[in-house]
């Protein structure tokens, strides 16, 4: 007589979360400032308007924009300020900093409108393998979400667990 194999990961009541599903979908645009620029240092407000104004913005429909300066000019905050108002009818997401920095605050985002009423007190996994960009601060923050309600935590794969929090009894 043979023996039915059962899955006993399907049978579980642990819950894996993928943060690669949180990847919030779209194009990334990076938009130097020092283009505007005198010679890339010396803003001159009159032809920095100009030259905003003249911008076919539309390339950066539905986009996220990072705005940055490749220069080590300063540039003071409404320069940057000024450039927003012409992307926020149009793009996803505007912000100064880094690539990094863009992929934290969309994924911070993401986190933040969990819900997180379908983990309480069950075991959660956090997958590790994404193919998708996510940002090592996005695990952290999502453990900040989770932790409160969740049974318990790993992370990995449910075949090899790492456990990393357990509710006290």
């Amino acid at each position: 007589m043979e023996k039915e194999i059962v899955n006993r990961v399907a049978k579980s009541p642990i819950i894996t979360f993928n943060l690669e599903d949180l990847y919030q979908e779209g194009k990334r645009f990076q938009l130097d400032i020092a283009q505007f620029l005198h010679e890339g240092l010396i803003l001159i407000e009159k032809n920095y308007r100009q030259q905003l104004k003249d911008l076919d913005w539309s390339i950066y429909k539905d986009g996220f924009v990072r705005l940055y300066c490749s220069t080590d000019a300063i540039v003071p905050a409404w320069a940057y300020m000024l450039i927003s108002t012409y992307l926020n009818p149009i793009a996803k997401k505007v912000m100064v900093g880094t690539s990094e920095n863009l992929e934290n605050i969309l994924f911070s985002e993401s986190i933040a409108k969990i819900n997180t009423d379908e983990y309480l007190n069950r075991p959660v996994i956090i997958k590790g393998c994404s193919e998708k960009p996510v940002p090592e601060s996005a695990y952290l923050l999502l453990i900040e979400k989770l932790q409160p309600v969740v049974k318990s935590l790993m992370f990995g794969e449910a075949c090899s667990a790492v456990p990393l929090f357990k509710q006290k009894p």
